[in-house]
């Protein structure tokens, strides 16, 4: 690779464009000089669960009030614990390694988007949600995150799909990006810093293709372009394949015309019937893997500091984006390359030929998105997880008794705005503070999020000591400890993108969604809290016992109380005895 080359390579992708610009690109445009990355606007921070229970003007849980605190109690402390230091695993090192960004406090992460010709489904649910919640901690770390997560948008799939329909491939592509937009908000993924598309980046892949092939690395064949694998010795170095062990028709075309049946397409020539750019090498298409080379070095420069997608992506995607980056700029270098693991169903691979193929759409028709998102966040998202209506079940039931006791913390709030007092318990105060450095422990350590969870629960029983029991309802400074931990509890569930806009609305959608799931109406279910009544009423406690646990058996748990009975969605009995068999 000459020197002219590699200054010319440098010059061609650099400045790159900024992430924070929110109008889409055009087609044919080419990398424009502006301002460098990360000086664009700040983003508005995410509403959070603290917005509840900060309605009155008094001292936040971190702030100290005068010394010894009111009463002679222990003062909320003045400052918490700085953040353990962030470990990921680097798929290219196989090892987890101590987080740093290549500019101090700012970090550019890229995630491969969906190729946008069918709903997503639930394999596309946990890739986002995984690099949301990292998008999410980062920020919450207090870095600068410029986030680009593409849209694959001109694909033989899509045409093959568009051409089954008769429909334009980009009309049909862009309606699917728009169907996207609508799983990915429901599961409240944070829209990324910038999207861009592969229709309108022809000009940024055409320039890095011609790089590329004036670097020697890639050839010709009428009409089409192949990237050489032989030119790049250190191919196979994130997946550890060698050269020899490769299939073509591994999304790698079988061509006899190659040089290496390994070669891949960086240009196919047009055919009838597809949409089609002009190249110097005449109408077409770019390749697959191309794009997002192109796209991460248009908006992030070429060397950034996360890649990141589905462990499916490694080879061939991965390894042919590192290839190509290389071949068309020396100076490529991705610090992290981060991937999540598969979804099984039922212990089988997903796969539409087993039929055991889930879009979102079909999964939350019947339970809550944020249960969907619960149940992901449940496993280690490097770790295999088993998708189940088992699963699911139990995702819902846990969403909805922290839910449930937020919302009567909410409510019991709502009553002492104005006189609350400055200075927690001891106990209390000892609660929040191992909450925050356990949850903080397992999120720096590789995103465990399942961790994370888990050490949401001392916390959520301790409220619920406090609002229900009779000792709980007697202790000092109840309404200010409540008020802390709720708070608490609030801003971590933030993080890891489980906060409802409302506790009543998400209540009562888990309960529509678990009704539709048992194909009964909540006028049937209150005809049996009737029936169990007058049953009670007239002292048939056997009758009445019998509707309670054919509810239960159900999924419908009944709770009494001086002011009557009411009912929640529960995990059915036969799900509780799955989940303890398994």
């Amino acid at each position: 690779m000459g020197t002219a080359s590699l200054k010319r390579c440098c010059l061609l992708f650099s400045p790159p464009i900024s992430p924070f610009s929110t109008a889409r690109l055009r087609p044919q445009f080419s990398v424009p000089h502006l301002p460098p990355l990360f000086l664009g606007p700040k983003r508005k921070k995410d509403a959070s669960f603290s917005q509840a229970f900060s309605s009155s003007p008094r001292a936040s849980s971190s702030q100290a009030v005068s010394a010894g605190g009111a009463n002679g109690r222990t003062p909320v402390p003045a400052e918490t614990k700085p953040s353990p230091e962030l470990y990921l695993y680097n798929t290219m090192a196989k090892e987890k390694e101590l987080f740093r960004p290549k500019v101090p406090g700012r970090v550019g992460m890229y995630v491969c988007g969906v190729t946008t010709y069918d709903l997503s489904h639930i394999g596309h649910a946990r890739v986002y949600v995984t690099f949301d919640i990292l998008y999410r901690y980062l920020k919450h770390r207090k870095y600068d995150v410029s986030y680009v997560r593409n849209f694959t948008d001109v694909d033989d799939k899509i045409i093959a799909r568009a051409n089954k329909l008769g429909e334009d491939p980009l009309r049909l592509s862009s309606r699917y990006c728009d169907e996207f937009h609508i799983d990915i908000a429901n599961l409240q993924c944070l829209p990324p810093s910038v999207e861009p598309r592969v229709s309108d980046h022809m000009s940024q892949i055409i320039d890095m293709i011609t790089q590329i092939i004036e670097n020697g690395c890639a050839y010709r064949i009428d009409g089409d372009v192949y990237f050489s694998v032989d030119k790049f010795p250190a191919y196979g170095k994130l997946s550890g394949r060698k050269l020899e062990d490769n299939r073509a028709g591994e999304r790698i075309a079988v061509d006899s015309r190659k040089q290496n049946p390994a070669d891949f397409a960086l240009w196919k020539s047009s055919k009838d019937g597809e949409p089609y750019w002009d190249s110097p090498w005449g109408p077409g298409r770019p390749g697959w893997h191309i794009e997002c080379s192109a796209m991460s070095a248009a908006y992030l420069g070429h060397t950034f500091d996360i890649h990141g997608g589905g462990m499916d992506l490694v080879f061939p995607h991965h390894e042919n984006e590192i290839a190509q980056s290389c071949a068309a700029c020396s100076k490529s270098s991705i610090g992290y390359w981060v991937h999540n693991g598969f979804v099984t169903v039922n212990e089988e691979k997903m796969s539409k030929s087993l039929k055991n193929f889930f879009t979102i759409r079909e999964v939350t028709e019947l339970y809550h998105p944020l249960s969907l998102r619960f149940f992901i966040i449940g496993t280690h998202y490097r770790s295999p997880i088993n998708y189940s209506t088992m699963h699911l079940d139990i995702a819902s039931d846990r969403l909805y008794y922290i839910y449930q006791t937020l919302f009567d913390c909410e409510i019991l709030l709502q009553h002492h705005e104005n006189d609350l007092g400055d200075s927690l318990p001891p106990d209390t105060l000892q609660c929040i503070q191992k909450f925050h450095i356990d949850f903080e422990n397992s999120m720096s350590d590789d995103l465990n999020t399942s961790v994370a969870l888990a050490s949401i629960s001392e916390p959520l029983r301790i409220i619920n000591d406090l609002l229900h029991t009779r000792k709980g309802k007697k202790q000092s400074l109840r309404v200010e400890s409540l008020s802390a931990l709720a708070k608490e509890v609030g801003n971590h569930l933030s993080i890891l993108g489980l906060t409802p806009s409302s506790f009543s609305e998400a209540l009562q959608q888990l309960r529509e969604k678990a009704l539709k799931r048992l194909g009964l109406t909540e006028q049937e279910v209150l005809r049996k809290i009737d029936e169990r009544a007058t049953a009670r009423k007239n002292k048939q406690y056997e009758k009445s016992d019998e509707i309670r646990k054919e509810l239960a058996a159900a999924g419908i748990a009944l709770m009494d109380s001086p002011n009557g009975t009411t009912w929640r969605p529960t995990a059915s009995q036969d799900v509780l005895e799955q989940a303890s068999a398994s």
